[in-house]
């Protein structure tokens, strides 16, 4: 990938992915993404490519479902926590190792395409969206998963950024106009959104890793208070009525369409 389009090198990732073999002690998408999937209809049969794989553990549970899912990453050592996560719970894998900016499959092959965690380490996202679309058969959806830009978590990763300090070196995120414009640039019609919030906390998630790296480990979720919970549900269902809660999330996908027949258009 060039210079132009990522600001970091694959050693990067693969440090991560060696650092992190240990895949129960990396959090967990919280289902945010499978449910957005799976409310698209049952994955069943279908054709599903999630690009910037990880751990794969989205792709794994589509498989558990049915889905005949490729899993695209160009960080070995990400591949094979994915093939060591398969062994375990015994799902078929399709590994490949590859560039998003040019998948290696022909036009209109697949039903699905996702990804968590990617495009924001790009400053020109939209050629994975434009592969995204490419590959897509008419009618099929993808689905992007980003931080989101109004949150305390931005504020601190840009002061580590200014540091040096950030693990990726550099890293954006993305509000909700934003995605809409550059899926709609690509050439996607009709595009859907949805947000969650972080759990466990920001705070906490920074504070475990904090700690951590002073020999002290806490436990990967804290303690669960049934009161609090509830309060918190509660308040949550409540800002969901209303559009801008999607600028009080921690992360924020969008949902784009190929267009069919007389919706097709250039990109």
């Amino acid at each position: 990938m060039s210079q132009k389009t990522t600001l970091h090198r694959r050693e990067v990732w693969d440090q991560f992915w060696q650092e992190r073999e240990e895949i129960e002690q990396v959090y967990s998408n919280s289902e945010r993404v499978i449910d957005q999937l799976i409310r698209l209809g049952d994955p069943a049969g279908k054709w599903i490519l999630e690009v910037g794989a990880g751990s794969g553990r989205d792709s794994l549970a589509l498989s558990s479902r049915g889905g005949r899912v490729i899993m695209l990453d160009y960080s070995a050592p990400a591949l094979e926590v994915i093939q060591k996560l398969a062994q375990k719970t015994g799902r078929p894998v399709y590994l490949v190792r590859g560039d998003a900016f040019h998948l290696p499959f022909r036009s209109d092959a697949l039903d699905l395409v996702f990804h968590q965690g990617l495009l924001e380490h790009f400053t020109a996202p939209e050629g994975i969206l434009a592969e995204n679309l490419r590959v897509l058969r008419p009618g099929g959806a993808a689905l992007a998963d980003v931080p989101q830009r109004y949150h305390l978590y931005t504020a601190v990763k840009h002061l580590l950024i200014a540091f040096n300090r950030w693990f990726a070196g550099w890293e954006t995120e993305f509000s909700r106009a934003r995605l809409e414009r550059i899926f709609a640039q690509t050439g996607f019609v009709r595009t859907e959104f949805y947000g969650e919030w972080m759990r466990p906390s920001f705070i906490y998630r920074a504070s475990r890793e904090a700690l951590k790296k002073a020999g002290i480990t806490l436990p990967l979720y804290p303690p669960s208070l049934p009161l609090f919970g509830r309060i918190r549900a509660g308040l949550r269902a409540l800002l969901r009525r209303y559009p801008w809660h999607l600028n009080t999330v921690m992360d924020i996908g969008a949902i784009g369409f190929k267009p069919v027949g007389s919706d097709q258009r250039a990109g």
